[in-house]
């Protein structure tokens, strides 16, 4: 019997890793300053894709939110993606809804793609109309660059990114040695962070054989343990999208595969979106320091995440984690008015496996060595709560003066 296994690959270009897609990445001019920044890029497979996707759960939701819903239910086959930064095409009416329509069949028609095939993501400003005489243009420009080389996924890796500092990519192989799937992802985001995605767009791509149903769950599941445990800001944004698709050129098929394989490759795609995600919340606005919460001991998954939330969106909490301050006192604090009933008494509490609280009293003597895991840029605080066996983890940031400033400016 074969043995499945992942690798994660030591460098990746973003999709074009996976054999049968074309990337592009170009500048459009979307933002009207007249630079050279990338802004407009396509996503596309010739071969048709099984196509899923995990959307904001913020009440006003952008035009390509719901356009892309709807041609998700359609559960026809999906061809490519077309994606601008530089402007959120949110709270933009009839007027945004049909810009983006329009984005959607002038791909299609450049690349000889069926009608409702391709996919449309915009992030950015709110509340602006789309440049639609700069999106056109960019469009024909971004298919004429498209290509399965290294260049063309960075170059798409790159033209979703507003805020972030440096692009979020990362390739991963499924194999037993004579047989191969790869899984690849970006993604975008650095303000405007919290679960139940954030301002973010990921992109995964996949050469497995797969259907809609069966993807869409595994997606579900791993999103919900990358992307929907991540918080810088605890801000929600309105076009969170994370969409995935798989193109089948490899011609391993889900359905004939393996307990084994089916195991690895939920695995593979599962490291795709942490991966992802990690980099999100380190690039967060001004951030210096990336923190992973643990929450173990509760009574059910809905209160281990308040509990987590209510520490990770703490402003004392986060501006304690900035200045490098072992303040204990604040996490059991937010603890203490989550809305979970815990009992004082029962709380243990670990930095990086040292314990700086036992059963509600505080282990003073390793002081010190509280003062020198706070100071460092990454670090784990772990909170037992004594009620159950339900635990969690959540990825989070602190909060600097130099956030409110960077957010301050147009």
């Amino acid at each position: 019997m074969s043995k499945w296994i992942y690798e994660v690959c030591e460098t990746s270009s973003g999709l074009t890793d996976v054999p049968g897609f074309y990337l592009s990445g170009i500048g459009a001019d979307i933002r009207q300053k007249q630079n050279n920044l990338l802004d407009l890029g396509i996503f596309y497979s010739p071969a048709a894709c099984r196509a899923a996707g995990v959307f904001t759960r913020n009440r006003v939701r952008a035009a390509p939110v719901t356009f892309d819903e709807e041609v998700l239910e359609n559960e026809g086959p999906i061809h490519g993606i077309v994606a601008n930064s530089g402007n959120a095409n949110a709270c933009t009416g009839e007027l945004g809804m049909a810009n983006t329509r329009a984005m959607a069949k002038l791909a299609e028609e450049l690349t000889s793609a069926p009608e409702g095939s391709f996919l449309v993501c915009s992030t950015g400003r709110i509340g602006r109309q789309l440049p639609m005489n700069n999106v056109r243009q960019g469009i024909r420009k971004a298919v004429e660059a498209m290509g399965p080389e290294p260049q063309n996924g960075i170059n798409f890796a790159d033209c979703i990114l507003t805020s972030d500092t440096k692009n979020k990519k990362i390739s991963v192989k499924v194999t037993d040695g004579d047989r191969s799937i790869s899984i690849s992802g970006v993604a975008k985001g650095a303000g405007m962070i919290r679960p139940d995605m954030a301002t973010m767009l990921g992109f995964i791509a996949t050469d497995l054989e797969i259907g809609n149903e069966a993807l869409k769950s595994i997606l579900l599941d791993a999103t919900d343990l990358s992307f929907n445990a991540i918080t810088v800001d605890g801000d929600m944004s309105t076009n969170d999208t994370v969409l995935c698709l798989a193109n089948g050129v490899s011609g391993f098929n889900w359905d004939e595969a393996s307990d084994c394989f089916k195991d690895c490759f939920k695995q593979a795609l599962l490291k795709v979106c942490e991966y992802l995600a990690y980099l999100i919340v380190g690039d967060g606005e001004k951030i210096t320091k990336v923190v992973t919460l643990k929450i173990t001991g509760a009574a059910s998954l809905e209160e281990a995440r308040k509990a987590a939330y209510a520490v990770a969106h703490s402003p004392l909490v986060k501006s304690s984690w900035a200045g490098s301050d072992p303040n204990w006192g604040r996490v059991i604090a937010a603890i203490g008015y989550s809305g979970v009933p815990i009992t004082e008494t029962q709380l243990k509490m670990d930095y990086d496996g040292v314990p700086v609280m036992r059963d509600g009293t505080p282990v003073d003597e390793n002081l010190p060595q509280w003062q020198e895991i706070v100071a460092k840029k990454q670090f784990e605080i772990a909170v037992e709560l004594g009620m159950g066996e339900v635990e969690t983890r959540l990825i989070a940031s602190d909060l600097t003066p130099e956030y409110i400033t960077f957010n301050m400016k147009e």
